[in-house]
């Protein structure tokens, strides 16, 4: 088990935030966004790893849409909330930093909603190593996070950094958009597709 604080333990979000989205959930709105995207990457039955879940609505929806999801999220609460609300999503209290290539392999990792720039300072080459080392023969990563304005306690990630540690990761950008309905690249937020880069 990794020992460091990731920024999202110092901030001490996740009651807010699992909050935010059960409100969100029984309000009938759409939270699905980021699963639209991911469904349309990848076959039907693909094998998807949620790696930071959250309370599991992007892993219960691309499982409601026949795929074969593994979640996790190491924040205890958010693990609680997730089983809670999505009773047999097939979630475990681990960090990114945990993953094993064994874990794999993976059609899809999803990466979103700011997960990255939660992660421990320091540590984002390591997790965007380990994202890829689970990933499949053609398997693909879809990230997504605030470039501008981060959430408290988050990191501010400018895109060419970012993609300068895809590169040190091995990984190679697909595609950089600025929404999950893929509007055009912009300052705001990030959207990647991103695949192992060639040897």
């Amino acid at each position: 088990m990794t020992t460091r604080r990731t920024r999202w333990q110092e901030a001490g979000r996740s009651g807010n935030f699992g909050r935010r989205f059960a409100e969100l959930i029984s309000a009938g709105e759409d939270v699905d966004g980021e699963a639209r995207l991911a469904d349309t990457l990848l076959p039907r039955g693909a094998r998807v790893l949620d790696a930071g879940a959250g309370m599991g609505r992007v892993a219960a929806a691309l499982g409601q849409r026949g795929h074969d999801v593994v979640a996790i999220e190491p924040d205890e609460a958010l693990v609680r909330q997730a089983r809670e609300t999505y009773p047999g999503l097939p979630i475990e209290e681990r960090d990114i930093l945990d993953l094993d290539p064994d874990d794999g392999p993976f059609d899809l990792v999803v990466c979103v909603g700011n997960v990255i720039v939660y992660l421990a300072e320091g540590t984002e080459r390591r997790a965007l190593g380990a994202l890829r080392d689970v990933l499949g023969e053609n398997g693909r990563i879809l990230v997504g996070f605030q470039l501008q304005d981060p959430p408290p306690h988050a990191r501010t990630y400018p895109a060419a950094e970012f993609e300068a540690d895809l590169a040190a990761a091995g990984l190679r950008v697909d595609l950089r958009a600025g929404t999950y309905q893929l509007h055009p690249a912009n300052d705001a937020y990030g959207v990647w597709i991103l695949s192992r880069a060639q040897d």
